[in-house]
């Protein structure tokens, strides 16, 4: 059986509530009016009783020999005009001068008499010959003496009748408040159905564990920004890439310093403190969906690869070359002059050796001594010289081979686009690593150049010194710019002691 939907129940419900509150608000409506049409009926009734008491003319009746004849004819102009249903004048006895029915005559008045004996003015319901009336029964006072008793009522029936004329109008108002409520309650539900698209309760909660479930398991960080800029969602992995506040959602994206991840739908590289990260923004009819994803190991390894890549490739420009000096000297000798194809390949194979003992022996770490020679071989390609400093010597201090590939192969690609001279000078001990990279063209100022799409070639990219940067930060070191002279000082790594 398929379960309610919970725009269903929810018109279930509040037809349920329209309904109990109408007729709730109906009947009391009921009983309040029932009880001021009594009410009223009794203020009316006294009014009456005592302007017939305090009549001079049933005083003066009183006097005659047949009271009645004369009281009869003014108590049923009175009642006529006041719209009472009875007024009796009747002796202290409860012997009755007037009656709406002249039958009634001379009988004996039906209800209470006595506070009015005692000269008090009392209102009761009572059932008489007309049937159940509310009635005021008040005393006719002449010389401090009671002379005679008059009562004055309305019929039950009749202000039940008034009562069922309010009543017509009340259940009009009460229909037409249905109707309205109804109406109202349709247009709510059919709103709520649209949004939930129908599903019941257990539906969207399920739906709500699952989203909430997938939201934070997975490891790429997933965010969702309002049209107005509002950072309305965002897992635990966006939290942890981006640093971003428990409180960070319902907060501006530019108060958080994300307004950048917002700036085109394209993939992009962003630098958030130590991470390199891969950001994504998508627009949606929700707002912008951004996805982020961490790339620093791959960033780390994609440098080592390049300076690897880089090596090959002056091995491969070095045999290219070898071969082209090798056919020289074959050719040479087979000419007959020895001499000078010997002096030519041992001048040959003594510069190549220099250059790889002076690495060698100045750099103790293979990675960063392999990414010397291959630049070395890069730089001559591009009609630049790279030279090491006669006083560079740098043992293994136990530092990230990657992060010294990032720092060092990056200021040397840049200073081999703007000069034709770069001296690198490499030194370090227990106190820490001293990294110098020199050149002849024009330099820097400021450090504007360490900030993510800083470029001088005007390509747009600008993230090399800006990887540099964020490699000296995450090792505690700094790095300073004087001209086109880059220096970086790393503090060495603390070594655990030797049991």
């Amino acid at each position: 059986m398929r379960r309610w939907s919970l725009a269903g129940q929810m018109l279930v419900l509040q037809l349920l509530v329209v309904i109990v509150t109408a007729a709730g608000g109906a009947t009391l409506a009921l009983v309040q009016a029932h009880r001021l049409l009594t009410d009223e009926a009794g203020s009316t009734a006294k009014a009456v009783a005592v302007s017939v008491a305090a009549s001079p003319d049933v005083l003066a009746a009183l006097d005659e020999r047949d009271p009645t004849a004369r009281l009869q004819p003014y108590a049923e102009r009175v009642r006529t005009a006041t719209e009472v249903d009875f007024i009796t004048i009747m002796r202290p006895d409860g012997t009755r001068y007037t009656h709406p029915n002249p039958a009634e005559i001379g009988g004996r008045f039906l209800g209470h008499i006595e506070p009015a004996l005692r000269g008090e003015t009392f209102t009761e319901t009572y059932t008489g010959t007309l049937g159940p009336s509310k009635r005021v029964v008040t005393p006719v006072l002449a010389g401090g003496r009671v002379r005679a008793l008059v009562s004055a009522g309305i019929t039950i029936d009749r202000i039940d009748a008034r009562l069922r004329d309010q009543l017509a109008w009340g259940g009009l108002i009460v229909a037409l408040a249905l109707g309205l409520g109804a109406a109202g309650t349709w247009l709510v539900t059919a709103r709520l159905r649209r949004q939930t698209h129908g599903l019941g309760p257990v539906e969207l909660g399920r739906i709500h564990e699952h989203h909430d479930a997938v939201l934070h398991a997975v490891r790429e960080g997933l965010l969702l920004v309002g049209r107005d800029g509002t950072l309305t969602l965002c897992n635990d992995a966006a939290r942890q890439l981006l640093g971003l506040p428990a409180d960070a959602e319902g907060r501006h994206v530019a108060e958080l310093g994300m307004a950048e991840l917002l700036t085109d739908d394209e993939e992009r590289v962003h630098l958030a403190g130590d991470r390199v990260l891969a950001v994504n923004s998508a627009a949606s009819r929700l707002g912008t969906v951004v996805t982020v994803r961490d790339h620093t190991e791959l960033q780390a390894l994609t440098g080592q690869l390049d300076a690897e890549r880089g090596f090959a490739d002056s091995l491969r420009s070095a045999a290219h070359e070898a071969a082209n000096r090798l056919h020289t000297v074959i050719t040479l000798v087979e000419l007959g002059r020895t001499e000078q194809a010997v002096a030519l390949g041992t001048a040959e194979l003594r510069a190549a050796q220099e250059l790889t003992d002076r690495v060698v022996g100045a750099v103790r770490e293979p990675v960063l001594a392999a990414l010397l020679l291959g630049k070395s071989a890069v730089a001559a390609e591009r009609g630049a010289e790279l030279v090491i400093s006669p006083d560079s010597e740098l043992d293994d201090l136990g530092l990230d081979p990657r992060d010294l590939v990032t720092i060092v192969g990056n200021l040397i690609d840049n200073a081999v686009d703007a000069a034709s001279r770069v001296e690198v000078h490499l030194s370090g001990d227990e106190r820490g690593v001293l990294i110098r990279v020199a050149d002849d063209g024009p330099g820097l100022t400021g450090r504007a150049a360490f900030e993510k799409g800083w470029t001088t070639k005007g390509d747009g990219h600008g993230l090399g010194l800006a990887l540099v940067g964020q490699a000296v930060r995450r090792l505690g070191g700094t790095i300073d710019v004087a001209g086109s002279v880059f220096t970086v000082r790393l503090p060495a790594p603390r070594r655990e002691p030797v049991p």
